[in-house]
């Protein structure tokens, strides 16, 4: 229901790059995400609480994909049932 969209996938060399839409009922409308392996390695959100995706953002780089998804997935937002943080678990489950 509170699905992220790819709209872009490329890859250089070892690098993988995605960008999601998000699903328009959270502050940011744009997720994207560079993986190397299964590790994270920038997160970049646009629009949103700047403060708090940037930290988000930070505190995702260098960790496991499947550690954040663990820690993000579910996160809820003013009773939206979904939220900045929970949108790019989404989409890092998508990331494979």
């Amino acid at each position: 229901m509170y699905n992220v969209t790819l709209v872009n996938q490329s890859q250089e060399g070892a690098l993988r790059k995605y960008s999601f839409l998000t699903c328009g009922i959270v502050c940011s409308t744009q997720i994207d995400i560079d993986v190397e392996g299964d590790t994270i390695r920038r997160v970049k959100y646009t629009n949103g609480c700047n403060g708090n995706t940037q930290g988000v953002a930070a505190l995702c780089v260098g960790r496991k994909v499947k550690d954040v998804i663990d820690m993000l997935d579910g996160i809820d937002c003013k009773g939206r049932g979904t939220s900045c943080p929970d949108q790019l678990a989404r989409a890092l489950k998508q990331c494979n």
